[in-house]
């Protein structure tokens, strides 16, 4: 019987003294990742600007004993398991970042979600008849005592738990092993193309979906199906806007660092939060009826999101600043953020992953315009919003519903042509720096994996020669 590794989020209700407790470890174990952080682009900076030193590693260490000097005292007040997770965790980013699976580690900053990694050297799960599941916290020279939490589901005893909080809650989670159910053995992506491979035309047909992500609606189906917002929901994120607005008023109003102007922080900070959160409950819904559908391809549009929320450039003529449309695309971004768009992708892919269902991401070019009958593609193919009119065939139908057939075209075709993971491209980044080493031309060269898929393979990173203006220039990316 195979396993994976599931998690949980469960309520946390600490009391006023025990929230400050852990307030203190989340700000020295975040002080603790800063200063790793800031060490490391400490000592890459000086490898690149010492030509001696090119070629010289970085240290890869958890060691945090260097930060407790007499400017931090309040670091001895708390747990030393705690600082050694500070290091833990900008130990683990760096790994993930040379394994190609994420940016460099950057600053943590003090506001929005806060968490703090605890260890089983800290923490005891206890039975109790009256309060239920409790969480027994801290040390005999660091008590913080016994915390509720409600638990919704079952779980098992983890190794360590992230406490967090966000918009005034608090939150346990962790994860744990369990048996996959209904699926004996656990297949790679590789394994399950070789399989649907095998299948015939008709049969790959029938169990395979694409899926259209858009504004106004949120996800459209080959079969002609929409998964839209309850419409209560809806209504409810209006109403939070709008209080959030006044509330936003009542801020500008009151004296900073007072009281009731932090109450007001934490007031708008929930009220914010809850768009976020029905994003989250709708990804998750989707997801799980998508998965539960009969389908077993997944196809979706590799869709560069950062990209498409970025900021408008600044435009001037004549030496003066003209409009730019930055409030339109302010607007833009706000509602392909608040379509969760990524959350969807990531939930379909582990929780097919799951149940041996194979999710391909296939290039989302021209997809809108691109007839599903007879592949003409033209702009005037989509004659509104909602309207595709073929001007080839003529063949009509709802314009998400049409994409989503090509993209599932696009993902047999994929399928049939042997492409399942899509390598990250490799990019190179030219620097300038301001001291140049002898003979050189004041350039650093830097190999970075990039790539716009939301599904892609991890990447290597290893020393390389560029060849600029004439000089060669060692650059080593840890």
């Amino acid at each position: 019987m195979s396993s994976y590794s599931t998690g949980v989020r469960f309520a946390l209700y600490p009391s006023l003294a025990q929230a400050s407790v852990l307030r203190q470890w989340i700000g020295c174990q975040r002080v603790i990742y800063n200063a790793k952080v800031a060490e490391d682009q400490y000592f890459s900076t000086f490898r690149r600007q010492a030509l001696s030193l090119t070629g010289e590693p970085t240290p890869l260490d958890q060691q945090y004993a260097q930060f407790k000097t007499e400017l931090t005292p309040w670091l001895s007040e708390v747990p030393s398991q705690i600082l050694r997770n500070g290091a833990v965790r900008w130990r683990n980013a760096k790994q993930r970042q040379l394994q190609g699976l994420a940016g460099a580690p950057v600053k943590r900053r003090a506001h929005g979600r806060q968490a703090v990694l605890i260890t089983n050297e800290l923490f005891q799960f206890v039975a109790d008849e009256q309060d239920g599941h409790v969480l027994l916290l801290g040390t005999p020279k660091f008590p913080v005592g016994a915390l509720r939490f409600t638990a919704h589901r079952p779980y098992q005893l983890p190794k360590q738990v992230v406490i967090s909080v966000e918009a005034g809650r608090w939150y346990v989670s962790f994860s744990f092993e369990v048996a996959s159910a209904g699926v004996d053995v656990l297949r790679s992506p590789e394994e399950l193309a070789y399989e649907f491979n095998n299948w015939s035309d008709a049969e790959l047909l029938t169990v395979t979906a694409g899926y259209d992500r858009g504004v106004v609606n949120r996800l459209a189906d080959s079969a002609g199906l929409f998964y839209p917002v309850d419409p209560k929901v809806t209504l409810r994120v209006q109403r939070k806007e709008v209080q959030t607005r006044r509330y936003q008023r009542k801020l500008a109003r009151q004296v900073k660092g007072s009281t009731n102007r932090n109450k007001t922080k934490v007031k708008l900070a929930r009220l914010q939060n809850y768009r976020a959160r029905c994003a989250q409950d709708w990804a998750h819904k989707t997801s799980y009826a998508l998965v539960t559908s009969g389908t077993k391809v997944h196809v979706l549009e590799a869709l560069q999101v950062a990209n498409m929320t970025k900021r408008s450039k600044p435009k001037t003529e004549n030496g003066k600043w003209v409009r730019n449309g930055a409030a339109a695309k302010s607007g833009l971004n706000k509602a392909i953020l608040g379509s969760a768009w990524g959350r969807l992708a990531l939930y379909l892919n582990y929780k097919a992953t799951r149940r041996n269902q194979l999710v391909l991401v296939v290039p989302p070019h021209y997809s809108s315009q691109e007839c599903s009958e007879c592949h003409y593609t033209h702009a005037d193919n989509r004659a509104t919003q909602a309207l595709f009119v073929c001007q080839r065939c003529g063949f009509t139908t709802h314009a998400d519903t049409n994409a989503s057939r090509v993209l599932r075209a696009r993902g047999i075709a994929q399928l049939r042509a042997g492409v399942v993971v899509v390598k990250p491209r490799k990019r190179i980044a030219i620097r300038r720096t301001s001291q140049p080493g002898a003979g050189c031309s004041g350039m650093s060269v830097e190999r970075q994996d990039k790539s716009g898929l939301e599904h892609h393979a991890p990447g290597t990173h290893a020393a390389s020669k560029q060849k600029i203006e004439n000089c060669e220039v060692r650059s080593t990316v840890l």
